[in-house]
């Protein structure tokens, strides 16, 4: 382990959005997952002192206690980036975004190029599978921003699920390379696999919830042993969550997204906020998810929550005590996120400390634990 120091308290104070940008070598952006999950780096920031040490990932369950309450996003990937083929012979890049609310067959979808498809169009979905599945353009609508998104029909609900599995990509984000596989389908099974959590669950999400990769089932057993309480929300992460700030940081808005608490998960919570134990979320969107519910003090168990939380300066954390989370893009909302939660030196200091010891940076990247 090694450790250095940064005599900063938490900001209290406002900043700006031009406060949080910081140099990036572009080599440290990951292009690939570390070989073992629980074996990424983990850097630990202490928020109170801004303190910050270097472990690898494994390390955390020293850190975590018995009786902390550790919040994991449970939502799975869906392999919703698609390469259609129109009748003229032109390829396209779909990224599907959401389900129309019960239709499960028809989806919103982003897509390059977008110029001259029609409504009623047929398109063939490109892949080694066999039949080749067509699916159809339902409708194009305009999206809050005021770009054209399309409405694609996939075909038969019961077969919607399937057919992604077969012929459809991690929505992996653009920072992450890679060429569409010709012949060979081992790279779009691999990142199916690593771009996702151990314990996904409930199909939805069209981006990981990236601080829980890092998770093994060998290290949550572990943890369990150890008297650490893991329990589960549902947030179907959305593209919205890493939309660019392009405005200034007050104005921003993030597209609503949805999300369940049990009441298991509830009860946890709460009983740990009334016992003087630490709540604890895996990533930004469990953060989110418990911040958007537990406003009231009490955390509310909900089937049909939906988050348009943007957290930034000012913001009072009712239910989260400390967060693992990936590193974060500059000037993101989920840098103004964690800077909020740890104060912005801390962070910028941390991120500096990160870059000078060579970790690798966003979804494939190492994580950060802020205690």
């Amino acid at each position: 382990m090694t450790r250095s120091t940064f005599n900063q308290q938490p900001q209290t104070e406002s900043f700006g959005l031009d406060d949080l940008s910081y140099d990036l070598p572009e080599e440290l952006i990951a292009q690939k997952p570390s070989a073992v999950r629980h074996e990424s780096r983990l850097l630990k920031l202490e928020r109170e002192t801004g303190d910050v040490s270097h472990h690898q990932f494994s390390d955390i369950k020293s850190f975590l206690k018995a009786g902390d309450v550790l919040i994991v996003n449970d939502t799975r990937v869906v392999p919703s980036r698609l390469y259609a083929q129109r009748e003229s012979g032109g390829i396209i890049r779909l990224l599907l975004i959401r389900p129309l609310a019960e239709k499960i067959n028809l989806w919103e979808a982003m897509v390059t190029p977008i110029k001259r498809l029609k409504v009623g169009e047929q398109l063939t979905l490109v892949s080694e599978a066999s039949p080749k599945h067509r699916i159809s353009i339902a409708d194009i609508i305009i999206d809050q921003d005021g770009f054209k998104r399309l409405v694609v029909d996939l075909g038969r609900k019961e077969d919607v699920y399937s057919i992604l599995g077969e012929v459809g990509f991690a929505p992996l984000p653009p920072y992450i390379v890679r060429e569409k596989p010709e012949g060979e389908d081992e790279n779009r099974l691999h990142d199916l696999d690593r771009y996702q959590t151990v314990f996904a669950k409930t199909p939805g999400a069209v981006a990981a919830p990236t601080a829980g990769l890092h998770f093994s089932n060998e290290l949550l057993e572990e943890l369990a042993e150890r008297g650490v309480i893991i329990k589960y929300i549902t947030l179907h992460v959305g593209p919205g969550t890493f939309k660019p700030i392009t405005t200034d940081l007050d104005n921003h808005s993030i597209e609503a997204e949805l999300f369940s608490i049990s009441k298991d998960t509830a009860d946890a919570v709460n009983a740990a906020k009334s016992e003087g134990r630490r709540v604890i979320a895996v990533g930004t969107t469990s953060l989110r998810a418990l911040e958007t519910a537990g406003r009231s003090g009490l955390l509310e168990p909900t089937d049909q929550g939906s988050t348009t939380l943007y957290v930034k300066p000012g913001f009072q954390f009712k239910m989260v005590d400390a967060m693992v989370t990936n590193f974060h893009l500059s000037k993101s909302s989920l840098l103004v996120l964690v800077a909020t939660l740890a104060g912005k030196d801390n962070i910028l200091n941390a991120y500096k400390e990160a870059v000078k010891e060579r970790y690798r940076f966003f979804s494939y990247g190492d994580a950060m634990f802020i205690t």
